[in-house]
């Protein structure tokens, strides 16, 4: 085979790109299965185990306890606040898409949130939420919806009518929905504007052109924003780590699998155990995401067809 100058070139301009992806991404990944199946608490060798770790974890989930309760959690963040993030930011994105005054700087005050560090957005609704002196339990005061522990109780909205822990984190990610709106502002924009045209004529009202014009032609940023805000929701960890301290109370309301995987890890050293846990959220995002390709022929559109 004949020298070329330029394969060699290349390839030494992609080799620390490929160090930096064997080291980072492919060993890890291999490690954590293998460790799965160990019993390693970084001090020792890894010693196999076998399945013991995942027989654990199908018996918390069973019992729910730790994993059982961190999937838990995860799934009452995700489920709600997913949802609500979308409905949320089309509802945001179709009021701002119309020809109102000062509609520039409300799209900028409703964006800001999305960019500030969770840190320090955790911090702030940490002294939003207090029970005694925050604002919001003060507004809700005065509407007689009376004072709710937030941060510092453990109940559930949905079946308590009491906002609790997980209720906070949903506000919190509610919040900060100001890039799901630019992101549905933009597709919005792009939607011919033939096609409300056409509707009007035909007399459909405002509520009825985007029911029928807007939402379907929105479909493909929904799915979008549906695949990755479940990944995103199920990995939730920061906000979680910051408003518990990093110890999931009360409770256990804020031991989102995120957190718990951390803990069980670095403070436990249990990461045989951890990475099973790893490897379990693995493979249950891979089945949500499947079924979502899966769903989406029957209700995603796309210009020219469905695909």
């Amino acid at each position: 085979m004949r020298y070329q100058p330029q394969r060699t070139t290349a390839l030494l301009f992609i080799t620390p790109w490929l160090i930096g992806f064997i080291a980072l991404i492919v060993f890890p990944f291999v490690a954590s299965l293998w460790w799965s199946f160990c019993r390693y608490d970084l001090l020792a060798p890894p010693d196999p185990v076998g399945g013991e770790h995942f027989v654990r974890l199908a018996g918390e989930l069973m019992r729910g306890e730790a994993f059982g309760l961190a999937l838990w959690n995860t799934l009452y963040y995700a489920l709600l606040s997913v949802p609500l993030s979308i409905a949320l930011g089309i509802a945001l994105a179709v009021l701002l898409s119309r020809p109102l005054r000062g509609r520039a700087i409300c799209r900028t005050i409703i964006f800001l949130p999305s960019v500030l560090p969770v840190v320090a957005a955790s911090v702030l609704w940490l002294w939003l939420l207090d029970p005694r002196d925050g604002v919001v339990n003060y507004v809700l005061e005065q509407f007689g919806l009376g004072r709710h522990l937030w941060f510092q109780g453990s109940d559930e909205f949905l079946f308590s009518l009491r906002f609790g822990s997980k209720d906070a984190l949903i506000l919190m990610a509610l919040w900060g929905i100001g890039n799901w709106m630019v992101i549905y502002l933009a597709a919005i924009g792009d939607i011919p504007a033939e096609m409300y045209e056409a509707a009007t004529i035909d007399g459909a009202s405002f509520w009825q052109r985007h029911r029928h014009v807007t939402l379907p032609m929105l479909t493909p940023v929904i799915f979008f924003n549906l695949v990755m805000g479940i990944i995103d929701a199920m990995q939730a960890f920061a906000q979680a780590y910051v408003v518990s301290e990093g110890t999931g109370e009360p409770g256990g309301a804020t031991l989102l699998v995120s957190l718990h995987l951390f803990l069980s890890a670095f403070r436990d050293l249990e990461v045989g155990y951890a990475s099973a846990m790893a490897w379990l959220l693995f493979v249950l995002l891979t089945i949500a995401t499947a079924l979502l390709f899966y769903s989406a022929p029957r209700w995603v559109h796309y210009r020219g067809g469905r695909r």
